[in-house]
């Protein structure tokens, strides 16, 4: 395949779309800036000086939609029939979620105008609320649909990546941090070998992505490591919209797990965690199962979600 953006003699040049025919697109595009509680009270409480966040933001996100053409190089000028930006508030994890979508007759995409629509949306919200925070983080920027034109219809899809075990945690005594281990056996009902916290009740295995951990590291806190948040096993791209109570989990060839609680409040007043940056990922993202089948598992062991 040969590079369009370029010319025979190796200077750029705008692909020519004139003999093209217009049909109708839409183009979606997500993103997400981790701004931490305080934020998001500021916000809701109208204690910004800068004005309305939102308003601000999306009047800034439709002018940067339609001047596009202007910032990226070679990209086409296109009639946008409709632009529009959604946001969405967790104020569990403390981020703020925007979904732009892009509406055109055209000869050629909207793909850049929809992601470039989200990130000045967000990097207006990062603008309007600097006077109260720095360390706020932009994340996740992607293009989550687009339809027309020659290459189809494109929807973003998490699930292809494969889940796995990427540590294995235990601790031999209450009241110790877990501390990873090569590999485990887990005994029917009752839990992993030699972990404390190992028993009949419903909670004998605990679980957390890995992808968790990290939304808390873009809140600043630093030195985390497997088994912090006391999980028994630190999983990668296990798909928690895939997940709810009694869904199977097989674990290499021999062990299975029902998930049996989805998160867990942290004790008292909240744990060290929450009171060091405001917010855990426990109380939400933390997974907690019965062994149904026992077995070894180690680290890189395949994570495969079970559908009856």
């Amino acid at each position: 395949m040969g590079f369009t953006h370029f010319d025979k003699d190796g200077l750029p040049k705008m692909v020519d779309v004139t003999s093209k025919e217009p049909s109708f697109r839409v183009a979606r595009a997500s993103g997400k800036i981790f701004v931490g509680k305080d934020v998001i009270e500021a916000i809701e409480n109208a204690f910004l000086p800068k004005g309305d966040v939102f308003a601000t933001a999306k009047v800034a996100a439709i002018n940067a939609a339609k001047k596009t053409f202007e910032l990226i190089p070679l990209c086409h000028n296109i009639f946008l029939s409709f632009v529009d930006v959604s946001y969405r508030i967790d104020r569990e994890e403390g981020y703020i979620e925007a979904v732009s979508e892009i509406k055109t007759e055209a000869k050629t995409g909207a793909e850049m105008e929809a992601i470039t629509a989200v990130v000045i949306f967000l990097e207006t919200v990062y603008d309007m609320c600097k006077a109260v925070k720095k360390d706020m983080v932009i994340t996740d920027v992607r293009l989550i649909e687009k339809s027309g034109g020659k290459s189809g219809h494109y929807i973003f899809e998490n699930e292809n990546k494969t889940a796995k075990v990427v540590s294995i945690n235990i601790s031999r005594q209450k009241g110790t941090p877990k501390e990873p281990v090569s590999e485990a056996v887990l005994i029917e009902n009752y839990g992993i070998e030699g972990d404390a916290h190992a028993g009949t009740s419903h909670r004998q295995v605990s679980l957390l992505d890995i992808s968790s951990i990290n939304k808390m590291e873009q809140y600043g806190l630093k030195g985390l490591c497997f088994g912090k948040f006391a999980e028994n096993i630190t999983t990668e791209n296990l798909d928690l919209q895939k997940i709810s109570l009694g869904t199977k989990l097989r674990i290499g060839n021999d062990v299975l797990l029902e998930i049996s609680q989805i998160g867990k409040k942290c004790h008292g007043s909240g744990c060290e965690i929450a009171r060091l940056v405001g917010v855990c990922i426990m109380p939400k993202e933390g997974l907690f199962a019965k062994v149904l089948k026992g077995g070894k598992i180690k680290a890189g062991d395949i994570i495969e979600i079970l559908n009856e």
